[in-house]
């Protein structure tokens, strides 16, 4: 499978964006998926999941209750909704995807998606 991320741009703190990615292929319903995000000089950071159904959801508490996760499996799309944004949110942002072992399934660490989005940065101005 294939990801193309979009929507990242520069944004004042507390202000919104909303990212996308973009599946190639015919199986997207059966695909885990993920958001991470890697700021200069930083690990890569697990910032949500959501299971192949989109009946589960995950996030870490650094964008708990700012950020939503869901998914269109009609349109191939993965979104992240991101609202009240702080400088420390700066990143480039990249989805990822993984078959996953049932619907309900998500998953939280890098190592375990196997297929990467090329990233879109977001940077948040104070």
């Amino acid at each position: 499978v294939q990801l193309q991320a979009s929507g990242g741009g520069l944004v004042q703190a507390g202000g919104s964006l909303r990212l996308s990615c973009a599946a190639s292929g015919r199986t997207f319903s059966s695909y885990a998926m993920g958001w991470f995000r890697q700021a200069p000089g930083k690990e890569r950071e697990f910032v949500a999941a959501i299971s192949a159904s989109g009946d589960r959801a995950y996030y870490p508490d650094s964008v708990k209750g700012r950020f939503t996760i869901s998914r269109d499996n009609a349109k191939n799309t993965v979104y992240l909704q991101m609202n009240s944004l702080k400088p420390e949110d700066t990143a480039v942002y990249h989805c990822a995807a993984r078959l996953g072992y049932s619907s309900s399934g998500y998953y939280r660490t890098r190592h375990e998606y196997d297929y990467w989005g090329q990233g879109t940065l977001v940077t948040v101005s104070s």
